[in-house]
């Protein structure tokens, strides 16, 4: 493969991971919203009635968040704030 074609490629293939980070960070951010029992209680009942394939992203983020959430109460030593 001719060098200026590979350059193309690694220009798009950039390109493309950069849109696909940006839209990650946008549905983080939306989903972020989602934080009483209640409002993500509504939020996995909507998931829910998706297969797995279709909501594994969305999963993803709401999981990491729920991780955050919980690693930031902790304080050193191991006490809860």
């Amino acid at each position: 493969m001719p060098l200026k074609n590979r350059v193309k490629d690694a220009r798009v293939n950039l390109t493309n991971r950069r849109i696909q980070r940006r839209a990650r960070r946008r549905l983080s951010a939306e989903l972020a919203a989602f934080q009483t029992p209640a409002e993500r209680a509504e939020l996995d009942l909507i998931l829910g009635r998706h297969d797995e394939a279709e909501t594994e992203q969305i999963r993803e983020i709401l999981n990491q968040q729920d991780y955050e959430r919980q690693r930031t109460r902790i304080v050193v030593g191991g006490y809860r704030a």
